[in-house]
């Protein structure tokens, strides 16, 4: 039997019925691991650049042949990137806390959604959440509830849309890790929530509370999504196809036309054509057909991070201004919004159906 604690959980006992030296087993529970892209441990040189480095080797992200990309990688974009990606995360760094806000915000996500969880569920679930790219990693994590006692882990990834470069990624290091285990807990992945009625209105709420503090609408509200290579859906990845989804149910609940939202794609890297139209280009376009007054969000991103903080609210917001933009409003992630937190344990509690009372 277990030993209970005054919280309710139980600590490592020898199974009843078994021989004095049958190692202690802690009792079962259900972990659900939450994970997001990631981010360096600090902006100096060094940290930036095991950063990058473990993120641009990602056969997933960067799919070229090691042979021709490594030597590139190695010898030439980790030798000058790091400065200028340290300098774009010092622009939106948390100094208080000594962290991006991307970790900032995940915290904060996962202490809102094992709050929930704890009060449907009480201690049958333990709630954590890991990084794909630098720390916590998956593995530490994967491990932590293991040893916890977790014979089940449900894994979600923080991206509303999949695309072979975030959702699967990180399933794939998930799926390493669990390789590791001596014994392998029951593993649930979540789907993709892009078209779910309840992450479409937390977005619409938040677009019309930002409208509702501005004096002036904007004239459009710009949907801009991160991109990837054309190719990949001509591959058959279904991430175009899924932002497109969004934007269009959005739309259908704002009750607008098509003239008051469009989809982009930003965060282009590299020579090849990427999804387009790029949003760095389509808002100067719009500045330059009169769109003077422009809105921007970013639906594919669970969190605000580099590319929102700085890429949009800097570099884009840049661009539309010097072609003659007036009015720009960066409209923020969802991140710990409670509407959102609400939508994400829903997804959380249906995935747990037969895992949990």
């Amino acid at each position: 039997m277990f030993d209970v604690k005054s919280d309710g959980s139980a600590t490592a006992a020898r199974p009843a019925h078994a021989p004095e030296d049958h190692p202690a087993i802690k009792p079962a529970r259900v972990g659900i691991l939450l994970a997001n892209l990631g981010t360096p441990d600090a902006t100096d040189y060094w940290s930036m650049r095991r950063y990058l480095g473990e993120f641009l080797s990602d056969r997933r992200v960067i799919d070229y042949s090691p042979w021709i990309w490594q030597p590139l990688l190695q010898l030439v974009i980790l030798s000058k990137r790091p400065f200028s990606s340290g300098a774009a995360y010092r622009s939106i760094w948390n100094e208080e806390a000594n962290e991006s806000p991307l970790m900032t915000i995940t915290k904060s996500q996962t202490a809102s959604i094992a709050a929930e969880l704890k009060k449907r569920h009480g201690s049958e679930v333990r709630v954590d959440f890991c990084m794909r790219y630098g720390n916590p990693s998956t593995e530490s994590k994967v491990r932590e509830m293991v040893e916890a006692g977790c014979r089940k882990i449900l894994f979600f990834p923080l991206y509303p849309h999949y695309a072979g470069a975030t959702s699967a990624t990180a399933n794939d290091q998930f799926f390493r890790a669990l390789m590791k285990e001596t014994w392998q807990p029951t593993a649930r992945i979540v789907d993709p929530y892009y078209d779910r009625p309840d992450y479409i209105e937390a977005l619409a709420q938040s677009i019309e509370r930002k409208y509702a503090e501005l004096e002036n609408r904007p004239d459009i509200l710009v949907c801009s999504y991160h991109g990837v290579p054309k190719r990949y859906l001509e591959e058959g990845d279904p991430y175009h196809c899924q932002c497109q989804k969004t934007t269009r149910l959005l739309k259908e609940r704002l009750g607008w036309d098509d003239t008051k939202i469009t989809t982009t794609f930003q965060s282009r890297f590299g020579p090849e054509e990427w999804l387009q139209p790029y949003t760095v280009e389509e808002v100067a376009r719009l500045a330059e057909r009169g769109k003077k007054r422009i809105a921007v969000c970013a639906p594919a991103f669970s969190a605000d991070c580099i590319e929102t903080l700085e890429e949009i609210n800097e570099e884009i917001r840049e661009s539309f201004e010097e072609a003659g933009g007036e009015e720009f409003t960066y409209i923020p992630c969802l991140n710990d919004d409670p509407a959102h937190i609400d939508a994400l344990v829903n997804v959380i509690d249906e995935n747990l159906s037969g895992w949990v009372d």
